[in-house]
């Protein structure tokens, strides 16, 4: 099981990079990873969830981590660190069915994989700053979004 979401999370985070760095369509972009590899439909269905969960609740997503990130603007946050980052805000935050350190453990190893030499570190110390505060965070991702 863990191997299998392990997988899922790495799916999840190779669409959500491609849609971050592309026009393409969230529809088209997950067929086109699930073409690909020959995936368990448990695994095409949890990584089918993350991408659901985590691109339209993207902007919350970036206004947390920005709050637990403030000396990393977005913008200049590499995109693999902030879709890694913006999973496991999504899972601790609005999913809220795995445990909080088995999420972090989750995004520390995608860190290690698909990061840069200190994407590790970082991703780990917003987690850890985010897990302090578990219900300031699932409260502001409850909450309506502001108006532009």
């Amino acid at each position: 099981m863990v191997k299998s979401r392990r997988k899922a999370r790495a799916i999840a985070l190779q669409v959500l990079y491609e849609l971050d760095c592309t026009r393409h369509k969230l529809e088209e972009t997950l067929a086109h990873h699930n073409e690909d590899l020959t995936l368990d439909a448990g695994v095409q269905d949890f990584a089918r969830n993350l991408v659901l969960g985590v691109w339209p609740a993207r902007s919350r997503l970036d206004r947390a981590i920005q709050k637990h990130a403030p000396q990393w603007p977005l913008r200049d946050m590499a995109s693999i660190d902030r879709n890694i980052l913006r999973i496991a805000l999504w899972e601790v935050g609005m999913q809220q069915t795995t445990p909080v350190k088995v999420i972090i453990n989750e995004a520390v190893e995608l860190a290690k994989k698909y990061g840069s030499d200190s994407t590790a570190k970082f991703v780990n110390g917003v987690l850890g700053s985010i897990a302090d505060n578990l219900t300031a965070l699932r409260a502001e991702l409850a909450a309506p979004a502001p108006v532009a």
